[in-house]
């Protein structure tokens, strides 16, 4: 079996109204994702979804007449490129959506098949007032959800913290509290200064009575001692590592003792090969692994499988803050959105591969809105 292209398609979702993400420097007016192809002489095609893919033209040959099942030269490919131009991660998922379909086997099979599904947790994204927050929470656990991630932003710390001490007081112990500080990098234009050791210190002890499970990303990445300190001091678990740059990143913050919960992003970071690998290690130390998985519904699923097959949790992420932002915006260039169980499990799904279907009329549409034409290579 040959590649014989790659197809790439950028998608544009309107959103009205706009969705404010914590992370953001202003609202969001679009969704936009990028549908990856990976077609072959067998007539298998392999779909993934994640970064943008900007700039792939230049190496799309490095790919074009090879064998899609020989993942780990890919993987390597690609970390190269990586160093270069962009990340690419989204081919490589494709490529095991291949190597699934070829197997007949769900992917999270493949990868050692471990559990069937994992525990959700509901990933807030904006940010609101603690009444809010308390009816939102309440919401969730009659909706199966075993936990909760906040936002708190520098420059809104008492207001997060009034949300946590809000959220336990109407869940008690029924929801796990996750917070999310997201220092570790920056969205483009984003300069507000953040926060500092001792700045991310007196958050967490304030959070540390409130009982929440972990707090991500606390400090920036560089600073792998700090966030050592962070978990010395605090007894609170740190998390981190969604957007890594390189394995080596998480590898050696996982050496100096600076994280708890590992959280490479399979369309984002490290790809399926190198958060498999780094799952491995991280287990071995009992820490915990759990991927980001704020992309989209295939990016939820290529997470998904990587954390059921190798056995990560406790919980997953699953992005959720209706009205802003639902399965259905997330997942709109599917032909169902991506939901979990009313037992809170998110399931791997028994197709082979990714388990992805996407819903081809609404695929044309916003490619057409996006205003891209379609790549053939």
């Amino acid at each position: 079996m040959r590649i014989t292209g790659i197809r790439l398609q950028q998608l544009r979702l309107p959103l009205d109204p706009p969705f404010l993400a914590a992370w953001d420097p202003s609202p969001r007016r679009t969704f936009e994702a990028t549908i990856v192809r990976v077609e072959t002489d067998a007539g298998l095609v392999g779909v993934g979804s994640g970064d943008t893919m900007a700039g792939f033209d230049d190496y799309v040959q490095g790919f074009v007449g090879r064998d899609p099942l020989a993942i780990g030269r890919h993987a390597r490919a690609l970390e190269t490129i990586s160093f270069h131009a962009g990340r690419y991660w989204p081919l490589e998922a494709a490529l095991w959506d291949l190597l699934g379909q070829a197997c007949g086997e769900p992917l999270a099979r493949l990868l050692g098949g471990f559990s069937a599904g994992v525990p959700a947790y509901a990933s807030w994204g904006s940010l609101k007032d603690p009444g809010q927050r308390a009816e939102d929470a309440q919401a969730l656990v009659s909706e199966g959800f075993r936990g909760v991630k906040v936002r708190i932003a520098p420059g809104r710390v008492d207001d997060g913290v009034a949300v946590v001490a809000a959220v336990r007081a109407v869940v008690g112990d029924t929801l796990e509290i996750i917070v999310d500080l997201n220092q570790w990098w920056r969205m483009p234009g984003d300069v507000a200064r953040g926060f500092g050791p001792v700045d991310a210190r007196r958050v967490i002890e304030r959070l540390r009575e409130f009982g929440v499970l972990w707090v991500e990303e606390p400090l920036p990445a560089v600073d792998v001692a700090g966030m050592r300190m962070l978990r010395e001091v605090s007894g609170v678990r740190v998390a981190g590592g969604e957007m890594a740059g390189t394995f080596d990143e998480l590898r050696l913050a996982l050496e100096r003792d600076a994280l708890d919960v590992l959280q490479p992003d399979v369309v984002l970071a490290l790809g399926v090969s190198g958060a498999r690998t780094l799952a491995d290690l991280a287990l071995r130390r009992n820490r915990w692994f759990t991927p980001h998985t704020w992309t989209n519904g295939i990016g939820l699923l290529a997470n998904l499988h990587v954390c059921a097959g190798v056995g990560g949790g406790p919980l997953i992420e699953f992005p959720y803050d209706p009205p802003g932002w639902t399965p259905a915006r997330r997942d709109f260039m599917l032909a169902e959105p991506v939901t979990i169980g009313p037992d809170g499990l998110l399931r791997v799904p028994e197709a082979p591969g990714l388990g992805v279907r996407l819903d081809e009329e609404a695929v044309a549409f916003y490619a057409r809105a996006a205003g891209d034409p379609v790549a053939v290579r």
